[in-house]
């Protein structure tokens, strides 16, 4: 039998059958054939694929994103600094994550460090006021 069944397929990458049904849904990966028994008969290649999907997803891009990407290494006329541009507005994109998480984290420490403790009202709490938007005097 050429290629693999959708339980070979997903074993061979560590991923659920639904994963594999999904990427398929959004067009991650083709609709493979199907053999006599009507079994889908995933090529080899199918497995690099959605280990390549896995890998850009830890790295924080979208399925949009990896859509594109994979339509891009698979295209014959792949030109490497598409990649490149698409890898730094990334970068870019994270970095700007980065910045607002450590604004985030800056804004808790302050309101922490403000909330006096045990035993305060609901209305007396400075976080509280600060999430419900109510400015403190002062």
């Amino acid at each position: 039998m050429d290629g693999l069944t959708i339980s070979q397929l997903a074993k061979a990458c560590e991923v659920n059958i639904e994963t594999i049904r999904y990427y398929e849904r959004r067009g991650l990966i083709p609709e493979p054939p199907r053999n006599k028994s009507g079994y889908r008969n995933f090529p080899e290649s199918t497995v690099k694929d959605i280990q390549f999907i896995k890998r850009t997803q830890d790295l924080g891009f979208t399925l949009k994103e990896i859509k594109n990407l994979l339509n891009a290494s698979n295209d014959e006329d792949f030109r490497s600094e598409q990649v490149h541009d698409f890898a730094t507005s990334k970068i870019k994109e994270i970095e700007e994550k980065i910045q607002n998480m450590y604004r985030m984290n800056a804004l808790l420490e302050d309101l922490a460090q403000k909330c006096p403790g045990p035993g305060i009202l609901k209305n007396d709490c400075p976080i509280i006021k600060n999430f419900e938007g109510v400015k403190e005097n002062g």
